[in-house]
């Protein structure tokens, strides 16, 4: 990664909360660029002081390192008072806790639950906040507080890591159509795509992504921003999508189209791909590479996605040709004959593509089905068909002929035979 290719400002603006942080020192951990990583760092730094975030400060300082002057470097007395105010705070709001549930009044245990686990969520102390926010599940009174609930789990259980809780929870909180405007149903979406991408099932993920809808704007900006859901929606539909579901889906879908907007580039590609300009597509997926593996979420998926995309371009590349110059290919993929020809080898092994390479000429031969013969077969089998429709037709017909059937009399049952 160079210097200029990483805003790390731009970047981090379109984030709020702890994502903000949580991002900026995967980029510094990441990043092997000292400059992008020192700017990364201090901005971490900023944040979680600000946030008064004890957790994340010192997980900043750490990495900081003492490497930009004394201002930055671990400052135990600042941590000592943020964590005697917590501490201040944590057992006034446990107290009240206490004397709603004496009281036994549901609406004041629920927000209860609710002001220790926002407390829990802001000093970085998410199991407890996770925990917190599950309670108020049992004070939940009205379709909308057990939305909130979920958003709330939902929030916590992607920071912690838990994809299955925001998979169930998202599920739960859709099961209230009633109370889900625009905006939650939008956040729904977009919860449950990351959940599918963690969890390596792609086209659910881009299905989700592509159902978001542009009221998400920075509305969520404490998981996920808008121009995210384009580029992990793009590549997911490229890496998963057949050429018609492309076309439908992604192309022609308008909510979507305002997510490619925001990322030129992306929309960029997917019009390559589907155009068939596939070395250019690539081209613009290399280029976006390296930023792309300093996003948080998308950076164990790249490889896999990558190679699925190129994959596909070359099954497509391959379909409307008899035979193919692997010169004229190599050229088209921008890649070495040797390379291409080993990775069609692995293609035709694993039964991706019907064909056969001569290798001597750098030739590749698809294994087109005999139409001539194939046209015979369904002929015969229609005829056949046919033959056995007659014949029954003709056995039902001579039955009713000579009265060879069951009837009901009134009073009695007669079979004639």
């Amino acid at each position: 990664v160079s210097a200029d290719q990483l805003d790390v400002e731009a970047y981090a603006a379109q984030y709020s909360g702890r994502t903000r942080v949580a991002r900026l020192l995967f980029i510094a951990e990441r990043c092997g660029v000292e400059a992008i990583q020192l700017e990364a760092l201090r901005m971490a730094h900023d944040e979680a002081r600000a946030r008064e975030d004890t957790v994340l400060y010192l997980d900043a300082v750490l990495k900081i390192n003492s490497r930009l002057g004394p201002r930055y470097r671990h400052d135990q007395a600042w941590v000592d008072s943020v964590n005697r105010r917590a501490e201040q705070r944590k057992e006034k709001l446990e107290t009240e806790l206490n004397g709603y549930r004496t009281n036994l009044i549901k609406e004041s245990i629920r927000m209860g639950y609710n002001d220790i686990g926002d407390f829990f969520y802001a000093h970085g102390h998410l199991s407890e906040a996770f925990k917190s926010y599950i309670r108020t599940r049992d004070y939940c009174t009205t379709s909308k507080h057990i939305v909130q609930m979920c958003m709330h789990v939902i929030l916590v259980s992607i920071e912690l890591g838990q994809f299955a809780h925001v998979t169930n929870y998202v599920s739960k909180a859709e099961q209230t159509p009633d109370t889900l405007d625009a905006v939650i149903v939008a956040k729904l979406r977009a919860a449950a795509g990351l959940a599918n991408l963690e969890t390596k099932k792609y086209k659910l993920a881009a299905r989700k992504f592509l159902e978001t809808g542009p009221e998400l704007g920075s509305n969520y900006s404490e998981v996920i921003a808008p121009q995210d859901v384009a580029v992990y929606g793009a590549l997911c539909a490229l890496a998963s999508f057949d050429r018609s579901e492309l076309k439908s889906k992604v192309i022609d879908n308008i909510n979507f189209r305002n997510f490619l907007e925001l990322v030129p580039e992306v929309r960029e590609l997917v019009n390559d791909f589907y155009a068939s300009r596939y070395g250019s597509c690539l081209e613009h997926l290399e280029k976006l590479k390296p930023n792309l593996l300093l996003d948080i979420h998308l950076r164990e998926h790249l490889g896999t996605l990558y190679n699925d995309i190129r994959h596909k371009a070359i099954i497509q590349y391959t379909l409307p040709f008899i035979s193919v110059d692997l010169n004229t290919m190599a050229s088209a993929f921008k890649s070495s004959v040797s390379m291409l020809e080993k990775e069609l080898a692995a293609l035709i092994t694993e039964n991706k593509i019907q064909a056969r390479i001569d290798s001597h000429n750098k030739i590749l031969y698809a294994r087109h089905a005999d139409q001539r013969n194939a046209t015979f077969q369904r002929a015969l089998q229609t005829g056949n068909e046919f033959e056995r429709d007659i014949k029954a037709m003709l056995l039902r017909a001579n039955l009713i002929k000579h009265d060879f059937n069951q009837k009901n009399w009134p009073g009695q049952r007669k079979m004639n035979l």
